[in-house]
């Protein structure tokens, strides 16, 4: 930080430049040359105010004793109303029309509703429920199909009949492994 008391020698030599038209960067530049100093561009402008030094208006500027004027208006412009832009997430989503709900295939079979802990091995695996929150799934029940998890009827139910079976389904074994 500099110091704000100025010695008599350098206010001088401020004086002696201002007078000679120098700009206050070069001023600082020159009292620092001779006095060994580091004033500053803006410490030297801030010492030439206190002093009572003034300087000329910049060239282009108005006078300080007109009051500023406002620049001039310019010509109304029609304007055209612009094509607003909707987001997509705002537009409105397209009205669906009901459609007739086809009939589903189902099979003349009452199934046994077993618990999966009831079902054992040979038991048809086709799910009943479960549609409602919170419902229970039961299982048919019914013998399974030969290399299927159901039976005939759910067997033919699950596929579609015009494609043809690819592969043979086999009985699949499974161990339990204990975790280590």
């Amino acid at each position: 930080m500099q110091s704000m008391n100025w010695a008599t020698a350098h206010c001088d030599a401020l004086r002696e430049h201002f007078a000679k038209g120098l700009s206050y960067s070069q001023i600082a530049g020159a009292i620092n040359a001779k006095f060994g100093t580091c004033y500053t561009r803006n410490a030297a402008l801030g010492r030439a105010k206190r002093m009572g030094l003034s300087r000329p208006d910049r060239p282009g500027a108005p006078p300080a004793h007109f009051p500023m004027r406002p620049p001039p208006a310019k010509p109304a412009r029609l304007e055209r109303p612009r094509e607003r832009h909707v987001p997509e997430f705002m537009k409105p989503m397209p009205v669906f029309q009901r459609i007739d709900q086809p009939k589903l295939r189902c099979v003349e079979i009452a199934p046994r509703h077993l618990s999966l802990v009831e079902l054992e091995a040979g038991d048809c695996r086709y799910p009943y429920g479960g549609d409602e929150e919170g419902e229970t799934i039961t299982f048919c029940g019914h013998p399974r199909r030969e290399g299927s998890s159901y039976c005939g009827p759910h067997f033919h139910l699950t596929r579609d009949p015009e494609i043809p079976l690819q592969r043979a389904s086999g009985a699949v074994s499974l161990r339990l492994v204990e975790a280590a």
